[in-house]
């Protein structure tokens, strides 16, 4: 990806940030991430518009500075991936958050998309929410230990066979932190 083609990122913290156009992009790109068999809250694909549109209605409603942020990355001015950063409010455990959702457009694989959000999650993260550390799940199978990774997340452990995808195909979940921001 040349530098003109890097992604513009951004971040949005209130429900009143995103509009009717955004929210289609943001469920049209949940569809495809999740029928290309991305690990991102659906995991019997295919999914419709309808049933994404349930979930990014509430994920929509919940966004607060405090407590849950979404970050975009546009290319061009289209949608080329997101994902969700959010903290439990409660007092033991405010200190550090979870990311959710994380994809990238498959139109857009391969071009840094994903990085670039999780790059940008941290400045987030700890610049802007003060959190301390990041958590996340992964599905195994996919990799995606090795993505994150490289990132600087480490494993801190596995529940074996948690996430069953079909008769005879269970994976590991896969629990990683990053810390210190």
């Amino acid at each position: 990806m040349t530098s003109r083609n890097a992604p513009e990122l951004r971040q949005l913290c209130h429900q009143d940030e995103i509009d009717t156009d955004l929210s289609r992009e943001l469920i049209d790109c949940w569809v495809e991430v999740s029928n290309a068999g991305g690990a991102v809250g659906f995991p019997f694909p295919p999914v419709t518009v309808e049933e994404v549109a349930l979930a990014a209605e509430q994920l929509i409603a919940g966004l607060r500075p405090d407590r849950s942020r979404l970050v975009l990355a546009t290319v061009g001015g289209v949608l080329a991936g997101w994902l969700n950063v959010r903290r439990d409010p409660h007092p033991l455990v405010a200190h550090w958050g979870t990311l959710h959702h994380v994809q990238s457009h498959p139109a857009f694989r391969g071009c840094g998309i994903g990085s670039a959000l999780m790059n940008h999650a941290r400045r987030v993260a700890r610049e802007d929410m003060a959190l301390e550390h990041l958590h996340l799940a992964a599905r195994s199978g996919m990799g995606l230990e090795h993505f994150y990774g490289g990132l600087g997340f480490k494993e801190i452990g596995r529940h074996p066979g948690a996430l069953r995808l079909a008769p005879g195909d269970d994976r590991d979940e896969i629990f990683m932190v990053l810390t210190p921001l």
